[in-house]
């Protein structure tokens, strides 16, 4: 918790201390040019204590467009008693100098959101814009920042599978696959199944088996040497895979498909499955790929 003593430190979005003389500055005077929330609290409240954080943490996300001030009812009851507060925690909500809405009782994080977009509109949150960020420079190649990035947005919101699943797959792509063991460990209980958390497992298991391969070179060569070699296809498909080289990836395993639809038990199509599940359901690449797979399996 960020706590100014009159003077917010950290911009728009610090949280201050304010007092009775205070509020007519910080809460009647701010609230002309953003939404301010009052929280009226006090030390010997437990349900202040568990809605503190959460309250806090939903405001922080709103990137400075709601403030937040706390003020200790113990200390400065003469406000709280002028608004009819009789029991806390309670939240005002004040814009353009006057209450508009509020809750009492420790809300959870869902309705606390609820209750702040009725004010501001939509919340994206902080971790939702990290994560954009990230994405976009997973996709242009820059994976260290990219992992910065994925790792910033866990810090907003460390229960976050979007981002947690980006942060292995760019710890992936820097061929750091013990870092990206490591954080997939960390999936929270529940999102084991989560489409990100698929993907980043897919990513792990792909890098693993393609560790060894190599160069391409010598594996086009036997390719070229024996188009029926399946196995040397599919390895040239991961090597392939491995250098970003997606759409040559496919065309491999589509011509194992073609020759042979189950060779090695359908492994070409439960290959290029995999691939999908890495790149994501909706990738350009996913896309492509899904209909070369199609055009093979019912043309």
């Amino acid at each position: 918790m960020i706590i100014g003593d009159g003077a917010a430190t950290g911009g728009a979005e610090a949280i201050k201390d304010v007092t009775s003389a205070s509020f007519r500055v910080d809460v009647i005077a701010e609230s002309a040019r953003q939404p301010v929330l009052v929280d009226f609290w006090a030390p010997w409240c437990g349900p202040c204590k568990q809605l503190a954080p959460v309250l806090e943490k939903v405001v922080q996300s709103t990137q400075g467009k709601v403030r937040l001030v706390k003020m200790n009812i113990d200390e400065h009851p003469q406000i709280a008693g002028q608004l009819g507060i009789k029991s806390i925690p309670a939240v005002i909500a004040f814009q353009r100098g006057q209450p508009v809405d509020g809750f009492m009782g420790a809300l959870p994080e869902g309705q606390i959101k609820n209750f702040i977009e009725r004010l501001i509109g939509p919340l994206t949150g902080a971790a939702d814009d990290l994560i954009a960020e990230a994405e976009a420079a997973l996709t242009a190649g820059e994976n260290e920042a990219a992992a910065e990035t994925f790792a910033a947005a866990l810090q907003e919101d460390e229960a976050n599978a979007k981002a947690l699943g980006g942060l292995v797959r760019a710890l992936v792509a820097l061929g750091d696959l013990e870092q990206a063991r490591a954080a997939l460990a960390q999936t929270p209980k529940g999102s084991e199944n989560d489409p990100a958390i698929t993907a980043a497992k897919a990513a792990i298991e792909i890098a693993e088996q393609s560790g060894n391969l190599g160069e391409t070179a010598e594996l086009e060569a036997k390719v070229q040497a024996n188009p029926a070699d399946n196995q040397a296809r599919l390895d040239l498909a991961l090597a392939f895979n491995a250098q970003g080289k997606r759409e040559d990836a496919t065309d491999q395993l589509i011509a194992i498909i073609k020759r042979d639809r189950n060779w090695n038990d359908d492994g070409a199509r439960k290959q290029l499955v995999q691939f999908f599940e890495a790149w994501g359901p909706m990738d350009e690449d996913t896309i492509s790929a899904r209909r070369k797979l199609s055009a093979a399996l019912f043309s």
